[in-house]
């Protein structure tokens, strides 16, 4: 999404520009595939920082202004509501922030003053500022709100939409899942991903972009501290005057150096096991009526690589049903995402890993309709992903989803002409990804 939006961006203004991409089809992180004739999306539970059509200000009025698309082009629509589910609590939310400003007070009464002050800080705060130093966002938070639980029940949704570090997140971070969860919400277009990608390579190509699929990078060619040219996997050679690269920090630094990775390019291991079920029924049919439900089942939220091939002890329960569409989808869909153990699925044998899915899915499955209603004896097919699927079609190391802990918010990289843009800049969510790459592109190449 991200190296798709610079493409437009720069197209626009007449650059030449070339998209390289590895995979069959695009999107990266954030795609769609078909299966047994069913299409299911990849990675996309909600778009985050909603805003209705035609509003002046906010992330999104600006990606569309920036693109010079229209908000028709997205078609997105608002969840109905979602929740934050941990033992002997929930938390409500909408897209209008006084609702969840509301259920804190309600849920908290002691911690409403410190909650509010603390949405003081995060409206005061830059969170796009590039030169930005790094924070602990569980440290900033503590010093606002006593009550721990209800510090967890903060970070669930924003750790599990957009965290690559283990356990906390940079503050600026922090705000920027905070503004795109809370304040502005969740949205997902009728069709899909799969529409905004189509949409976005159709403009491209009408700027005169080039877009080529199966052309896998195998090396950036350097001299003197600039990049040179890209060597693809099938022998091609294409010469550059500058790159923009999104597949990661770790991923990139490996094109240009001989070190497996070099030292400063760490990659995470932040990863996720995915279950999708198609249902006979509509979710709401069997009294399940929220859009996504962040649930924690120990008392205290646990965010980092598990030492079991899935964390079952807290998940998303996501249902692309319950938008607020026009008319329904038209099969039931239940998506349920947990923690996973990347180096346990890379390693397994074939044989092994096809059983192992099936295992965890059933497994995940049962932790989670302990918070919707049992929807298993409505199931017509299934589909899971795991660490070793994101990594086959991405690339991504660990198949680690929120890139490296450590962000190059200034998308510079040690050659001069060479900047990352997307997961490891650090701009997060769909939104964020694509003003990632505008953002990349506007800073470097357009000024």
């Amino acid at each position: 999404m991200s190296g798709l939006s610079a493409g437009v961006r720069l197209a626009y203004y007449e650059k030449k520009v070339c998209i390289l991409e590895r995979h069959t089809t695009i999107g990266g992180l954030n795609s769609f595939y078909r299966l047994r004739r069913r299409n299911y999306d990849v990675g996309l539970h909600a778009i985050t920082n909603y805003a209705e059509p035609g509003t002046k200000r906010g992330p999104l009025s600006k990606l569309l202004r920036q693109l010079r698309m229209t908000w028709e082009d997205f078609d997105l629509r608002p969840q109905l509501r979602s929740s934050i589910v941990f033992p002997g609590c929930r938390l409500e939310f909408t897209n209008q922030f006084n609702d969840f400003v509301q259920q804190v007070a309600e849920a908290f009464p002691d911690q409403i003053d410190g909650f509010q002050k603390l949405v003081e800080r995060i409206a005061g705060h830059d969170a796009l500022n590039l030169q930005r130093a790094t924070v602990s966002a569980r440290q900033v938070v503590s010093e606002y709100i006593g009550d721990p639980r209800l510090v967890d029940m903060i970070f669930c949704p924003l750790m599990f939409y957009g965290s690559a570090t283990p356990r906390d997140m940079d503050f600026s971070q922090f705000v920027i899942m905070f503004r795109s969860i809370f304040h502005e919400g969740f949205g997902r277009p009728f069709e899909g991903i799969r529409l905004i990608l189509k949409k976005l390579v159709r403009h491209f190509r009408s700027l005169g972009g080039d877009l080529r699929l199966r052309a896998g990078v195998s090396e950036i060619r350097h001299r003197e501290g600039r990049a040179t040219s890209v060597l693809l996997d099938d022998g091609t050679e294409i010469e550059t005057d500058n790159i923009l690269s999104s597949a990661g920090a770790a991923e990139t630094m490996r094109m240009i150096s001989s070190q497996q990775p070099p030292p400063e390019a760490v990659p995470g291991d932040i990863s996720f096991v995915e279950s999708i079920s198609v249902m006979d029924k509509q979710p709401s049919s069997l009294g399940h009526d929220q859009t996504i439900v962040f649930y924690c089942d120990s008392p205290e939220f646990h965010y980092e690589r598990p030492d079991v091939p899935v964390d079952l002890r807290s998940g998303i329960i996501c249902s692309p049903n319950n938008f607020d569409y026009s008319e329904p989808l038209e099969d039931g869909r239940i998506r349920i995402t947990a923690l996973a153990n990347p180096h346990y699925w890379m390693n397994l044998p074939e044989e092994q890993y096809v059983a192992e899915k099936d295992l965890w899915n059933q497994r995940i499955i049962a932790s989670a309709v302990q918070h919707i209603p049992d929807f298993r004896e409505h199931v017509v097919d299934t589909d899971v992903f795991t660490p070793r699927t994101i990594r086959r079609f991405t690339g991504h190391l660990n198949g680690c989803v929120y890139g490296a802990p450590d962000k190059s918010v200034n998308g510079q990289t040690e050659l001069s002409n060479l900047f990352l843009c997307g997961t490891d800049q650090g701009f997060l969510g769909i939104v964020g990804a694509m003003l990632s790459g505008i953002t990349i592109a506007n800073r470097y190449l357009l000024r």
